[in-house]
């Protein structure tokens, strides 16, 4: 059985990587400040974690060592950039740099690369000794044009940096390390901006479609072939012919659509 840890699952995309994991048959350590209140089931392994500390994360890794002594496959899903999208009823996620709230930036860069970057430290060690694993950066298309806010785009662009770097230090290594761009989500943030009609979820994703991708390519024998490169959620689905939870088939995006 392989070992894996989700940070971020107490909700959004994290929540379904966890639950799809555990649905094809994985060991599954999921983190969140907030992961005792998760939908998830019980046979999934809760970890309180503020990834902001890095202590908290050490804490992790130190359990999963007791608990299972390896790790295959981490998913770096914590993200605080999607919280208070709406504020005081206005849609804020979309102002100008210049008036955008001082705390999009923590809850993008902090808890969301630089958790990342610590908390891949920690799962190499693990990897290392078996000399092999997979790593995945959840990241987006504001890598590449501007999407919402200028705080996304650089997060996103840093993310998708720190993917292909790991991935040249690592490869002699065995390990592989990817970004994953989904599409739009129907996490709980995103439904709460469409209910107000700032956003079309007509071609948008469950969380555990994700999920679902991440298990078919943590079983891929060649996945060493992909690392340091950027893959679409929805076109990687394609390939495997991976249908959401809902049976319906996301249509990948594009640079131009996105």
């Amino acid at each position: 059985m392989q070992v894996a840890l989700v940070t971020g699952a107490s909700r959004g995309v994290g929540r379904g990587v966890a639950i799809s994991l555990h649905e094809a048959g994985f060991k599954v350590f999921a983190t969140g400040r907030n992961i005792g209140a998760a939908r998830l089931h019980g046979a999934i392994v809760r970890i309180a974690c503020d990834h902001l500390r890095d202590e908290q994360t050490a804490s992790v890794f130190a359990q999963i060592a007791r608990e299972t002594g390896r790790l295959d496959v981490l998913v770096n899903s914590a993200w605080g950039g999607y919280e208070r999208m709406v504020e005081n009823g206005a849609f804020t996620w979309q102002l100008p740099f210049w008036e955008q709230p001082a705390h999009r930036w923590t809850s993008m860069m902090d808890a969301g690369v630089r958790a990342a970057l610590i908390t891949t430290s920690q799962a190499v060690k693990m990897m290392l000794p078996a000399r092999k694993g997979l790593i995945v950066n959840i990241s987006y298309w504001a890598a590449r044009k501007h999407v919402g806010n200028v705080m996304y785009g650089v997060a996103k662009a840093a993310t998708d940096k720190m993917t292909a770097d790991m991935a040249y230090e690592l490869r002699p290594h065995g390990i592989a390390v990817l970004s994953l761009y989904p599409g739009l989500v129907r996490t709980e943030a995103v439904m709460e901006a469409a209910k107000g009609g700032w956003l079309d979820v007509s071609n948008s994703e469950s969380p555990e479609f994700v999920g679902r991708v991440i298990a078919a390519l943590a079983h891929e024998t060649t996945v060493l072939e992909r690392t340091g490169r950027v893959f679409v959620a929805a076109t990687v689905a394609s390939e495997y012919r991976i249908k959401d939870i809902d049976g319906k088939q996301p249509i990948p995006l594009k640079l131009e659509n996105a």
